[in-house]
C-alpha cells in the first residue's frame, strides 16, 4: 500500500475529501500523516478524527525557512511517503524542499492556471469580469503555481456572484478532482517527466487532461 502525506494550513476541506476517498477505496493508498504550519488548523482536527497522525510545526520554532523545511522534511520522511499533497498549505516552500520531493509533490490552486497564480484568485476573477473560473491540480516546481498542470475543472461565473458563491462552486469541483488525481498517481498512471505531466504513458497538454465534454 502506497503512503500519502498531506500538508494543510487551514480548514482542510480538500483533506476531508481525500480522507473520504481513501476510506471508500477510491484512492488505493494510505493517508499516513497530516502536517500543518498552524497549530490551530482545523485540518489537524479532521486528521485526528479519522485516526491519522497529525503534526504542527510553526515558524516561530525555527531560525529561518531553511531550518523549518529541514525539520519538516525529516518528519515527513519518517512516513516514507510515495506522494506529498499540498491541500491549502499557505507557506512558500524552499527550493530544497521542492527538489527533495520532485515528481511526488502536487498542489491544488483555485484558478485556471496559468491565470492568477498566487493569492486572491476569486477576487481577481470578479474584478476582471471573467465569465469562467476554476481550479487546477499541478505538480509542484520552483515556480510559484507554475508546475505542469494535471487536471483542471471549470465553473461558470454569473452576474451578481460574490466571492463566497464562487468559492463554494470552485471547492465543489476541487473535492472531486483532487482525489481523482491522487488515485491516478497512487495507481501508477501519473508521473512528471521532462517538466511535463504524463498520464497513461502520454504527455498531457498545458491545460492538463482533457475533460470528457
Amino acid at each position: 500500500m502506497k503512503h500519502i502525506v498531506v500538508l494543510v494550513s487551514g480548514n482542510g476541506s480538500n483533506l476531508q475529501a481525500i480522507i473520504d476517498a481513501c476510506k471508500s477505496k477510491k484512492i488505493n493508498g494510505t493517508l499516513s500523516a497530516v502536517f500543518s504550519n498552524k497549530a490551530d488548523a482545523f485540518g489537524l482536527e479532521r486528521a485526528r478524527a479519522a485516526g491519522i497522525p497529525a503534526h504542527a510545526l510553526t515558524a516561530s520554532q525555527f531560525a529561518d525557512r531553511a531550518a523549518f523545511d529541514r525539520e519538516l522534511m525529516q518528519e515527513i520522511d519518517a512516513y516514507a511517503p510515495d506522494l506529498v499533497v499540498l491541500a491549502g498549505y499557505m507557506r512558500i516552500l524552499s527550493p530544497q524542499f521542492v527538489a527533495h520531493y520532485a515528481g511526488r509533490l502536487i498542489n491544488i490552486h483555485p484558478s485556471l492556471l496559468p491565470k492568477y497564480p498566487g493569492l486572491y484568485t476569486h477576487r481577481q476573477v470578479l474584478d476582471n469580469g471573467d465569465e469562467e473560473h476554476g481550479t487546477s491540480v499541478h505538480f509542484v516546481t520552483d515556480e510559484l503555481d507554475g508546475g505542469p498542470v494535471i487536471l483542471q475543472a471549470k465553473i461558470p461565473v454569473f452576474v451578481g456572484d460574490d466571492e463566497d458563491e464562487i468559492t463554494a462552486r470552485v471547492q465543489h469541483q476541487e473535492h472531486a478532482i483532487y482525489p481523482l488525481v491522487i488515485s491516478w498517481f497512487i495507481d501508477g498512471r501519473l508521473e512528471m517527466r521532462n517538466n511535463a505531466a504524463w498520464l497513461d504513458g502520454k504527455e498531457l497538454p498545458p491545460q492538463g487532461h482533457a475533460s470528457e465534454e
